[in-house]
């Protein structure tokens, strides 16, 4: 039979020394079952726990009342859902700072999935892209930190920074058995969320749409203008590793192909939230073109939105893989000092009421992209158009398919 070591059960004992000397005695289950409702009685028990930590725990640094209540509440709101959070005033300036488009850190955008921090998505031409992070990598560390013991915006604040300085990253993705730990230097990072407009061959126009802001309608509307221009005859809209954005600019996009009027989503939450409806508003001119959307694990939020809107009302094909499954709406609710909640209060619904959230959205042409080992990655991330992007070679074939079928029934692109 094992032992337990005498230090072992000196400790134990001390410890139950301590919560006796305090005067706290632990409520009776049956109590606490009855009261879980009521507020008087929960919030004495908080008082009671935090004055004890207070007195007795062995770091006094760390039980200021600030400090304590700061972090009780991240941990309440945090428990709720992964994108649930307790804002600070710094956590507040880092997500205006990404909602501008510009910051100072590596330019990957992480989240929660499983419990654990994982990249949804690299911006494009970003430290952490040019380093070869990808959708679904895993940071296992930052800067020695481990990050299962650590909140998302604990990690997120690790890896902004000043240019020119480097964070130590420790990845794990599936399907590789071994760690591997890159450095990145940081950078000014400036996202121009629709790149890489150009002309394909076969006349097929192509747009990529890396992130969803204050500006992507304007551009993209600049980028349609210049592809109509050209005469093309078919659209592939690339939002693969677009991690989301603004809702009213998923919104907006979605107008620039769908007439005025048309659902484009619906939100649901509690009876004390109403249920809103987005619909499409008028732009001087629809783009009728036949399109494909192309999609991956990656894709998430508003970039869901546009896809699921476009392949419910069958404004186009989408090809490539299943979403990442980010369909809820946060809502921030500023409190005093400069704190915030960052609180999921509904979900969302495509038109034809399919649930994004955790579920994420089907291509009609799954096409699974190649597996690649870790190594640093050119261009946007691996994915320039060339003979290895097997997702893209399969839109343009698709397109090809919808204008040869068009030309054969009289139909003609507008």
């Amino acid at each position: 039979m094992f032992m337990m070591p005498k230090l072992l059960r000196r400790c134990i004992v001390g410890f139950g020394v301590v919560g006796l000397a305090s005067g706290v005695r632990a409520a009776p289950a049956a109590a606490l079952a009855v009261s879980n409702d009521n507020p008087y009685v929960v919030m004495s028990l908080f008082a009671k726990v935090m004055e004890t930590v207070r007195q007795h725990y062995v770091d006094p640094s760390q039980t200021d009342y600030r400090t304590m209540v700061t972090r009780a509440l991240q941990g309440m709101v945090s428990s709720l859902d992964e994108f649930s959070e307790f804002l600070t005033p710094d956590d507040l300036k880092v997500m205006e700072e990404e909602t501008e488009g510009r910051f100072g850190g590596i330019g990957v955008v992480v989240g929660v999935r499983e419990g654990a921090i994982v990249v949804i998505a690299p911006m494009d031409d970003s430290p952490g892209q040019r380093a070869g992070l990808m959708p679904g990598d895993r940071l296992v560390e930052v800067d020695g930190h481990r990050t299962d013991q650590m909140s998302l915006q604990e990690v997120v604040r690790l890896m902004r920074g000043a240019p020119g300085t480097r964070v130590r990253l420790r990845i794990a993705r599936e399907g590789s058995p071994e760690l591997r730990e890159v450095e990145i230097e940081r950078a000014d990072i400036h996202v121009d969320s629709v790149r890489d407009v150009r002309v394909m061959e076969g006349n097929i126009g192509y747009i990529r749409i890396s992130q969803f802001d204050e500006r992507t309608a304007e551009l993209l509307d600049d980028a349609l203008h210049e592809l109509v221009r050209t005469n093309v005859v078919g659209l592939v809209l690339d939002l693969r590793s677009n991690p989301g954005g603004l809702l009213a600019a998923a919104v907006d996009v979605c107008a620039r192909f769908l007439p005025r009027g048309t659902l484009v989503l619906t939100t649901e939450g509690r009876p004390s939230v109403p249920k809103q409806t987005f619909l499409t508003h008028g732009t001087p001119r629809i783009v009728q073109l036949p399109m494909v959307v192309l999609i991956n694990e990656g894709s998430a939020s508003a970039a869901e939105v546009v896809a699921g809107c476009l392949q419910d009302h069958g404004r186009a094909v989408l090809v490539g893989e299943r979403s990442f499954g980010k369909g809820s709406v946060q809502t921030i609710i500023p409190l005093e000092d400069g704190y915030a909640l960052r609180l999921t209060t509904a979900r969302y619904f495509t038109p034809k009421r399919r649930m994004i959230h955790e579920l994420g959205i089907e291509p009609d042409i799954r096409v699974p992209a190649p597996l690649r080992e870790f190594e640093a990655s050119p261009g946007a991330g691996g994915r320039r158009v060339d003979s290895r992007d097997v997702q893209l070679q399969r839109a343009v074939e698709v397109l090809r398919g919808v204008l040869a079928y068009g030309a054969r029934s009289g139909a003609r692109p507008k």
